[in-house]
Order: C-alpha cells, then sequence, then structure tokens
C-alpha cells in the first residue's frame, strides 16, 4: 500500500500508519510526504523514530511501514516532487523496490490540488482506475481541499 502526501495531506495517514489491520493487510505500508522545505515535515521525528519503538506497534512498524519524506525547495536527502520521482523511477531506486503495479498495489493520495491532478494522471496512464464506492479500484483520492 502506498501512501502519498503532501503538507498537510499527511494527516489522513496518521491514523492509518497507526492501524494493526492495514499492516495485515498488506505487507509493506509506503508513506511518502513532500514539502517544500525540510522544517514542513510535521511528525517526521514521530514517524521514524517515535511510531518505531511503540510498545504495541513498534515491532510491526519496523517490519513493514517505509517512511519516505522528500521536499522541493532545498537539499534535503531526498529531493524533488513526488510525480518526478515516481516518473523519474527514482522513488522505486531509492526504496529497492519495484514500480507501481495494478496487480500489487494499491494507493492513498492526499495533498495540494496539483499533486492529487498530476498524480492520478500518472496513474491512469499506467492502468489504474480511481476507485469510488461501488468499485475500490486501485487508487483513492482523500479529497480534502475544496476549491
Amino acid at each position: 500500500m502506498w501512501l502519498l502526501s503532501t503538507g498537510t495531506g499527511l494527516a489522513p495517514f496518521m491514523s492509518i500508519i497507526k492501524d494493526p489491520d492495514v499492516y495485515d493487510r498488506y505487507d509493506k505500508v509506503v508513506l511518502t510526504h513532500t514539502c517544500r522545505f525540510v522544517d514542513e515535515l510535521a511528525y517526521k521525528k514521530y514517524i521514524a523514530e517515535d511510531l518505531h519503538n511503540h510498545e504495541y506497534l513498534g515491532d510491526i512498524v519496523r517490519e513493514k511501514l517505509v517512511y519516505y519524506p522528500t521536499v522541493t525547495r532545498e537539499t534535503f536527502e531526498n529531493t524533488g516532487r513526488i510525480t518526478d520521482l515516481i516518473t523519474s523511477k527514482q522513488l522505486f531506486e531509492d526504496l529497492n523496490v519495484p514500480p507501481f503495479s495494478v496487480d500489487n498495489d494499491r494507493v492513498m493520495l492526499c495533498g495540494s490540488p496539483h499533486m492529487l491532478r498530476d498524480t492520478c494522471q500518472l496513474l491512469d496512464a499506467m492502468g489504474f482506475k480511481e476507485g469510488s464506492g461501488s468499485d475500490p479500484g486501485h487508487y483513492v483520492v482523500e479529497k480534502a481541499f475544496v476549491g
């Protein structure tokens, strides 16, 4: 399962990464968080360190959760828009995993309108179908931004 977020789009995923049932359903849970600057990566320490030491979840989080923070406007361990990192396959190379697969991956998106639009276009071009209430599809979009 892939959880792709920008900015405050991380919020709905914070409960997902603390849900033991999610780890029972998926072999890996990859959480990406893209912000403009490093200091905007809210919860970085919590996700990368504190959750790994959680009394009840620590073992399963260490085994199954992959956290991939990235920034777009300053130097950092991971730099660039998530859509660019997907297109260039840098995301998959950095994580040592195969590129997205309709057969093996499910994706959840939450973030800026531009990221949602661009990522949906990428996924659609790869053969992924957006889910709905009647059809789970391959990906879902949290539409937190109303415009």
